[in-house]
């Protein structure tokens, strides 16, 4: 399998895992990914920006992720906890494995991937917030041994729940 930066031809194979991810969190009742976002505007900013990544395997988009090394706002206040560190950190946005590929442990083997990015880098920290109501997700940050930091809003002021490692 190979981990690499997405490029702008990339974004139809993204979107259409991105959009299996939205059909699947309003079939299960999670407002998480609904209302257009993402969109294929965020996706063609995410790859602009070089902070989209996939995975493939035999040269096929199976899973996509964005890193960020950049701060993230919405991550200066966190309520009813604290962070861990408060040193540089990644951040990890809109994951998500096409359908055919899920139960194969490939988001673990994206969060390896992203911990190699860090470590080339020097980062230690890997934030990441989730809906409270994805449960997949955050039994996924548990087995990879993030830890719960407390709460964070959105711009939108929607309510997501924090965890970071550190690696």
């Amino acid at each position: 399998m190979q981990f690499r930066k997405a490029v702008e031809t990339d974004i139809n194979n993204i979107m259409n895992i991105i959009k299996q991810a939205q059909a699947y969190f309003k079939q299960q009742g999670i407002n998480q990914w609904q209302d257009d976002y993402p969109n294929i505007e965020t996706i063609r900013n995410d790859i602009k920006h070089k902070n989209s990544y996939v995975l493939l395997k035999d040269n096929n988009i199976i899973a996509t992720v964005v890193v960020s090394f950049d701060k993230e706002k919405t991550y200066d206040y966190i309520y009813d906890g604290e962070w861990i560190s408060n040193d540089e950190y990644v951040v990890i946005h809109r994951m998500a494995v096409d359908n055919s590929y899920k139960g194969l442990g490939l988001s673990s083997q994206i969060i390896k991937n992203v911990e190699q990015l860090c470590l080339s880098k020097g980062v230690h920290s890997i934030k990441i917030d989730t809906h409270e109501e994805n449960i997949p997700m955050q039994n996924l940050l548990k087995k990879n041994k993030f830890q719960y930091c407390g709460i964070i809003y959105l711009e939108d002021k929607s309510k997501r729940i924090a965890f970071e490692k550190i690696k």
